[in-house]
């Protein structure tokens, strides 16, 4: 008798987390020296298999371009290693002599692995990176787009590890995937965690589950270029943020919102560096192949480059040109192209100055990408502080170009392909997730000192202290006294009528 599919997907999700257990149970014994000897072997593979890696991932799901598939795919494995190298996720990780506390670090568990179509090798490459170094087995389940690229990945994870030592299993991918697959896996009650990376309704499948869920919002990142900026190289960084990988990064820029002094340069600036503005005419009709009617980007242009959208539009552009440009005069279904894009388009914004310019971000962001991120182009420090203070993002990114430096690969942040985006966007975390969102910390403590206590006066026999009691007895004849003048009052007043 011929199974269902749907039925052999659910059992292949069992199997997977079945295997993955047994093989956490023995991981979790092993050493600091043994992890970190894994996944140096993890970031060897990866980082020879980045370029295969990146012709599968373009060639399945037609997002991307190849070059920066191949760059993030060599990030994930040795930028993000150099990073979590030194990270103690082994016995006690810190002492802290002077409180007498020390700390100790276990793995969670299972982890339950969802992988988006847009990013799809490098995400299991970093999320198999960070699974192991905090030993951790993972299970992952692929977009349907991705399904072919997302399991080779995984397998060659999975090679590199056990022939580090690794036990079996410890790494698995689900191969019949539906969502029926996705959703056994997540509610697996030997699955610990989840880590989500995809569209919006999965996340929140994710945290419906039950389980313990890190994911991310949407991010509708403002791009806000003002007066003091070095305007060349803000209209370098915001073509080559938004471009990267063709737009998949949902760190990505979203729209240019520019002081109005310095509005006419840097589009002029824009365009040098290869970006097209689009007429009025072409915006509507870039709008409609862009965003779909009842909201949210068309699949067909995620990650597509300019020709092909111009294409689908019926515009002409440029040959060179490398992003579309949309000016928009407002923020919401009004303005499709106000929305998340994750393609090679931008809206454009003017606004009179700086104080203009932070209430427009704060509406793009209040339309699709609260807690994610918000990226400035300025040297003023004390408009960068007001910035800080008052918008509604977890990470501000200053002077470079947000896909690249929400990630880390420009700026200081944890190297991480999970941007948490915090309780305004109803998510457990609000930073880069790295191997130490993985684990429990268990804590010693020792005695320090026995506190101070305050005297307190002894209880008499009907259940007070005796000052309580005066204090009571003394309100009483307060009241009483009142009470009684105000008696004799009314008496006299009678007797005189």
């Amino acid at each position: 008798m011929e199974l269902d599919r749907d039925l052999c997907s659910l059992q292949e999700a069992r199997n997977l987390v079945r295997a993955a257990r047994e093989a956490q149970e023995a991981l979790k014994d092993f050493t600091q020296e043994q992890v970190d000897h894994i996944i140096d072997m993890m970031r060897e593979v990866g980082e020879a298999n980045a370029a295969r890696l990146a012709m599968m991932a373009v060639s399945e799901t037609g997002m991307g371009n190849y070059e920066d598939k191949c760059f993030k795919n060599y990030f994930a494995s040795r930028t993000l290693y150099d990073f979590i190298k030194p990270m103690k996720t082994v016995g006690i990780i810190r002492e802290d002599h002077d409180q007498k506390l020390w700390e100790i670090a276990e793995p969670v568990g299972v982890i339950a692995g969802i992988i988006p179509t847009t990013n799809p090798t490098s995400t299991v490459i970093y999320k198999a990176m960070i699974a192991i170094k905090s030993r951790n087995a993972i299970v992952f389940s692929p977009h349907p787009s991705a399904v072919r690229c997302t399991n080779e990945a995984a397998k060659i994870m999975h090679q590199a590890a056990v022939a580090a030592g690794a036990p079996e299993g410890v790494i698995g991918c689900i191969l019949n995937v539906s969502m029926g697959a996705t959703n056994e896996l997540m509610k697996h009650p030997n699955v610990a965690m989840i880590l989500a990376t995809g569209g919006s309704a999965l996340v929140k499948a994710a945290y419906s589950s039950g389980k313990p869920a890190l994911g991310v919002g949407p991010g509708n990142v403002p791009a806000f270029v003002e007066r003091s900026a070095d305007l060349a190289k803000a209209a370098e960084y915001i073509v080559m943020g938004k471009t990267f990988d063709n737009g998949t990064i949902c760190a990505s820029e979203q729209a240019v919102v520019a002081e109005n002094c310095i509005a006419d340069e840097l589009i002029g600036q824009l365009k040098r560096f290869g970006a097209h503005f689009l007429d009025s005419e072409d915006v509507k009709k870039v709008s409609k192949v862009v965003m779909l009617p009842n909201g949210g980007v068309n699949p067909k242009v995620v990650g597509k480059d300019p020709k092909f959208i111009a294409q689908l539009a019926g515009i002409n552009i440029p040959e060179r040109t490398r992003c579309l440009i949309a000016p928009l005069s407002g923020v919401g279904s009004q303005w499709p192209l106000s929305y998340e894009k994750l393609t090679t388009v931008l809206g454009f914004y003017r606004v009179a100055d700086w104080h203009e310019g932070c209430e427009r971000c704060f509406q793009l962001l209040e339309a699709g990408g609260v807690g994610h991120s918000l990226v400035m182009h300025c040297n003023n420090e004390e408009i960068i502080r007001e910035f800080a203070l008052k918008k509604p993002v977890n990470r501000l990114l200053i002077n470079t170009p947000a896909a690249m430096g929400g990630v880390g690969a420009t700026t200081g942040l944890a190297p991480s392909f999970t941007l948490g985006c915090g309780t305004w966007a109803g998510s457990s975390v609000s930073e880069n997730v790295t191997p130490l969102h993985l684990l429990n910390i268990k804590r010693v403590a020792w005695h320090l000192q026995i506190p101070d206590r305050k005297h307190i006066e002894p209880m008499t026999s009907g259940g007070s202290n005796e000052r309580a009691q005066t204090q009571s007895q003394a309100q009483t004849l307060q009241v009483d006294d009142r009470m009684v003048q105000e008696i004799i009052k009314q008496v006299m007043q009678h007797l005189t009528k």
